[in-house]
């Protein structure tokens, strides 16, 4: 049996039921890494010897967590004490934290094995890094998270964490056919996070199942998330085409709606769900309120380094000091207004589904239109990516379940629930 292929629930029972030690596991996942990352680019900085090490401590000890024994990667603007942290840039090349975020300390306390770095773009931003799809190597895997999508799409690792401040955790998911959850704003501790602007920055999670969604979140959150979807309850969905479907490419209008209708067939009301008017303008309001962040959080390093930053960071920082103090309040407080009201506009919707990405992972570098993530990122709601379809060129489409804030553990339900008998969908 290829270790790789194991979601990391069903590893953390082998490990628990003493048929999978944690150092074969690790193993298999670094023997993945040493025939792959060559080509596919996502892990930046990687130490076996470490990660071995720990490996063979927990299989000395009794699991700790569902996900004991289990490798995990961590995107590179989140700190970590063994491992440089280096944002994507080399401003700060070799950069060493002195701990570990709080999200990492948490895996490590629930047994989870520390297997490595993976890349993110600069500063979680825009400029593309290395990393390639693993599906099509001309192609991207998105970003900002590239690495983390990257390495769990292509088995290097079962889970890894990614964060999204734009649509830097959903799109790349989308990209590479894997499970992604960006939750609801605020619900986990983002000490030792690169921040860039907090109202929106998001600490999310990568998987190949939802199962292995629920546990990992459920240890960095400090609550339970894996209740199951009430059999005798009939979910209602809002089908959202949401104020930018001119930018849905044909693969993901079609996936879409094959997948309403699928869910329809499973038994769900599938109605449509329209965002009030007045959401139609939020990705410029989220422009406004994310670029007067950045310029805030990167001064120092715009101040002292501005030569080796790249142009596209430049005009984004630059972008957001010429932003008046009033234009800024303004947009902050159309944000908040919107944010506070959103759960109202559900309805009696129990969730809403839309295109993850406008369409298949383009070719080339380029990170990818975030046009289908921003207007969720400002509103705080919980996103869910499920990998459902695939397109033209076969790589991958998904469609976003987005849910109420603070209701995450709904759509991680619901997703388990209508993705248990939902087949491929190809693009029509």
């Amino acid at each position: 049996m290829d270790l790789t292929t194991l979601t990391a629930s069903a590893a953390g029972r082998l490990i628990a039921d003493k048929k999978l030690k944690s150092v074969e596991l690790t193993q298999a996942c670094l023997k993945r890494i040493e025939q792959r990352n060559g080509e596919v680019g996502a892990f930046r900085h990687l130490d076996p010897e470490f990660s071995l090490a720990e490996a063979a401590r927990a299989d000395q000890e009794a699991p700790r967590s569902p996900l004991h024994g289990v490798p995990f990667a961590v995107k590179d603007v989140i700190d970590t004490k063994d491992f440089p942290t280096e944002y994507g840039t080399r401003i700060h090349h070799g950069h060493r934290p002195r701990e570990d975020a709080a999200c990492v300390s948490l895996m490590r306390q629930a047994g989870a094995v520390l297997l490595g770095k993976v890349v993110t773009t600069e500063y979680a931003i825009y400029n593309p890094a290395e990393t390639r799809h693993p599906m099509n190597l001309e192609h991207t895997p998105g970003g900002s998270s590239s690495g983390t999508a990257a390495s769990v799409c292509d088995r290097m690792v079962p889970i890894a964490f990614g964060n999204q401040t734009a649509g830097s955790l959903i799109r790349p998911a989308a990209f590479c056919g894997v499970y992604g959850l960006k939750p609801t704003h605020g619900m986990t501790d983002s000490t030792g996070i690169l921040p860039l602007q907090l109202y929106f920055d998001t600490l999310g999670y990568m998987a190949r199942s939802i199962e292995d969604i629920q546990a990992f979140y459920s240890v960095v959150c400090e609550q339970n998330q894996t209740e199951s979807w009430p059999l005798d309850k009939r979910p209602k969905i809002g089908l959202c085409k949401t104020f930018h479907w001119e930018f849905a490419e044909p693969e993901s209008r079609s996936v879409l709606t094959q997948a309403a209708a699928k869910f329809a067939e499973q038994g769900a009301i599938v109605e449509e769900f329209e965002l009030p008017d007045d959401h139609a303008d939020l990705q410029a309001v989220h422009r406004r309120v994310l670029y007067t962040g950045v310029a805030k959080s990167l001064d120092a390093d715009y101040r002292a380094a501005k030569g080796q930053m790249s142009d596209i960071l430049i005009e984004l920082i630059e972008e957001g000091q010429a932003t008046s103090a009033a234009d800024f309040d303004a947009a902050y407080a159309i944000a908040d207004r919107c944010r506070e009201s959103i759960n109202e506009k559900f309805g009696d919707f129990d969730a809403i589904i839309c295109p993850s990405a406008p369409g298949e992972a383009p070719k080339g570098m380029a990170t990818g239109n975030p046009v289908f993530q921003v207007t969720w990122t400002l509103l705080g709601v919980p996103c869910l990516n499920l990998p459902v379809g695939s397109g033209p060129n076969g790589l991958p489409v998904g469609i976003q379940l987005i849910g109420r804030r603070y209701d995450d553990k709904t759509i991680l339900a619901l997703g388990q629930h209508l993705m248990r008998e939902l087949q491929p969908i190809q693009a029509q």
